[in-house]
């Protein structure tokens, strides 16, 4: 294997590492985020029940995508501990097939349910009429193509284990390529192809997954990521036991976060339409604003994992501290930005002076607590690139389901729509509390605990 490409995460300035490994992925990200605004954009230009199938499809699809992201981050753990502790290239090699395997088998049985199940799913969402026939014609193609997702993910991962954290980024902006320049021409047509509506969307979107899949896999292969590692099937059961001791857990950790919303949403709608609208923008800017943070929870996994590997439990904290720190610096920049510029914000993606009040509501409150909300993706991918996933998973699910949801419809209730953004900001502060603790607890983070405060750490596995 090509030492070029691959770089050792247990060596060098550890900040230098956590950079490396992270700031690709922003435009990785930013492009993935730019696919869905697309289709957003030319289905409304299509029919309003082409568009409103699009708000009834993204919530499930965001959903059902996180099985790629959990697959995708027990690989990362898996495949990066073996890196750090200095394993033999064809162990590596056919750790990464037996990845791809196992999420090549669930993805096409996924695929199989949605297929079969989406009238039904729909249906009981609300979808009717010329909405539902939408839905029809966008489902299919979106299932076919999602074993696709996941083995080109789980091979992004193959690479940044490996401490490449250029690839990845750059085959998932080549399948946003195509995904979005193909969206007009399959959508309305062009030439000899015929207008194809919402199925175009999706069959630009099946086209693009195809093209990077191929492609990441011809990379990884190329460069001796993966290869022929004589019997293949050796270890395989030992090998998916260690991908889905985390791979199953960081799945839910990462679907509690949409269906939490899809409730608070509900919360949203006793207040009133505009309410909903401006919701909606609101979360819409705040997932551009949040990508640097995500592009640093993609990139603490590989830098924690190899070195937790390699037994240098110092360089994996300094790492977790590192990105910490960023996140609450990005933070306070950005809390400042929409505190004092709310309102000329929200306007970018309001649509009318009702949704835009409420938008700019929720951006000058919640900004200011967005740092905690990177805490806690920080410290999920982190645990999860040291095998403590239950940790991650309990993290999202106490943020949601323990501290969101609740406070939202009680505040609701009580003040209004004030009381769901106050719910949202107190969710990421104490969500910042609770992910410092879980990170201590896991061995992942030095703090200075009071006496009177007995936590017992947990040790190194």
């Amino acid at each position: 294997m090509s030492e070029s490409n691959k770089r050792d995460l247990t060596k060098g300035p550890i900040w230098k590492a956590l950079a490396v490994m992270s700031a690709p992925m922003s435009l990785g990200i930013f492009s993935v985020i730019a696919v869905g605004l697309a289709d957003a954009y030319f289905l409304g230009q299509v029919s309003g029940a082409a568009l409103a199938a699009v708000g009834f499809i993204y919530p499930v699809i965001t959903a059902v995508t996180s099985l790629s992201i959990g697959l995708s981050a027990g690989a990362n753990a898996a495949l990066s501990q073996f890196v750090g502790a200095g394993e033999t290239d064809e162990d590596t090699q056919r750790l990464g097939i037996h990845a791809i395997g196992l999420g090549a088998l669930f993805s096409m049985i996924i695929a199989i349910l949605i297929w079969l199940i989406y009238p039904m799913l729909f249906a009981s969402l609300g979808a009717s009429g010329k909405v539902a026939q939408e839905v029809a014609a966008y489902m299919p193609l979106w299932a076919l193509s999602f074993p696709f997702l996941v083995i080109m993910m789980i091979t992004n991962s193959v690479f940044r284990a490996h401490g490449d954290g250029t690839t990845a980024p750059a085959i998932m902006i080549l399948a946003a390529f195509f995904g979005i320049a193909l969206n007009p021409v399959f959508i309305f047509g062009w030439g000899p192809l015929p207008e194809m509506g919402t199925a175009g969307a999706a069959l630009s979107t099946l086209v693009g997954r195809v093209v990077a899949m191929i492609a990441a896999l011809w990379i990884a292969w190329r460069r001796g990521l993966l290869g022929y590692c004589g019997n293949i099937l050796a270890g395989a059961y030992k090998s998916a036991s260690r991908i889905l001791a985390v791979g199953v857990p960081a799945s839910l950790s990462n679907a509690i976060n949409p269906a939490g919303m899809a409730l608070v949403t509900a919360a949203v709608a006793t207040v009133g339409d505009d309410a909903v609208a401006g919701f909606g923008a609101a979360g819409r800017i705040q997932s551009i604003l949040l990508v640097p943070l995500m592009a640093l929870s993609a990139g603490i996994g590989p830098v924690v994992g190899q070195n937790w590997g390699a037994e240098e439990t110092g360089r994996a904290q300094s790492a977790t501290g590192w990105a910490l720190s960023v996140s609450l610096a990005y933070g306070a920049v950005i809390g400042l930005a929409l505190f004092l510029f709310a309102t000329p914000i929200a306007g970018l993606l309001a649509a009318g002076e009702g949704d835009l009040e409420y938008a700019a509501q929720y951006l000058r409150i919640v900004g200011l607590t967005m740092f905690g909300y990177g805490f806690v993706v920080i410290a999920n991918a982190a645990m999860n690139a040291r095998d403590k996933a239950i940790w991650s998973m309990s993290l999202s699910l106490g943020r949601i389901f323990v501290v969101y949801l609740p406070l939202a419809w009680v505040g609701v209730s009580l003040f209004g729509y004030f009381g769901i953004v106050s719910a949202a900001a107190l969710a990421n502060v104490l969500g910042a509390a609770a992910a410092v603790y879980a990170l201590h607890c896991t061995g992942l983070l030095q703090v200075k605990v009071p006496d009177f405060i007995k936590v017992k750490k947990e040790k190194a596995a």
